[in-house]
């Protein structure tokens, strides 16, 4: 006998955008209404601004708006774009995977803010952890980057 899982079907979209440290598993996290590359700006500055004394080197894929002209970078960050259609290379992914699988699974919500509540508690909390992030996020080639080798 099948299990009985309620489904929908939305037309309706929130977008979460995660920053994240291999090193130590610090997190950060801002969800917002759209992707564009005004709203990449605002990730960034957020970043930029949680971490003033740091420099970020933040790795990325090739999607429009992480590339765009018009995108405005905070001093303190980089940008390191991956190969195209390599999503297994980027860290971020396992923190999607884990999202998915431990906050969305077989959910069916009343609405978009009751999806973004339950997303941004799920980002708090991993927040909250980063030994799950660093562990999660933590590939060898990414964790033995040296910077200051010239």
């Amino acid at each position: 006998m099948r299990p009985h899982v309620p489904n929908q079907i939305v037309r309706e979209y929130t977008y979460a955008y995660v920053a994240a440290s291999p090193h130590d598993g610090a997190m950060d996290s801002l969800i917002m209404p759209e992707v564009s590359d005004k709203a990449m700006s605002i990730f960034l500055r957020e970043v930029s601004d949680r971490h003033p004394d740091e420099f970020i080197l933040m790795i990325m894929d090739g999607a429009g708006w992480h590339k765009a002209k018009t995108l405005s970078m905070p001093d303190n960050v980089a940008l390191i774009f991956l190969p195209p259609y390599s999503p297994e290379l980027n860290p971020v992914e396992h923190i999607w995977d884990s999202i998915r699988e431990n906050s969305f699974r077989n959910a069916v919500f009343n609405s978009i803010e009751a999806v973004e509540d339950q997303l941004m508690r799920s980002l708090a909390t991993m927040e909250k952890n980063p030994a799950s992030v660093a562990s999660m996020t933590g590939f060898p080639w990414i964790v033995g980057i040296n910077l200051n080798a010239r």
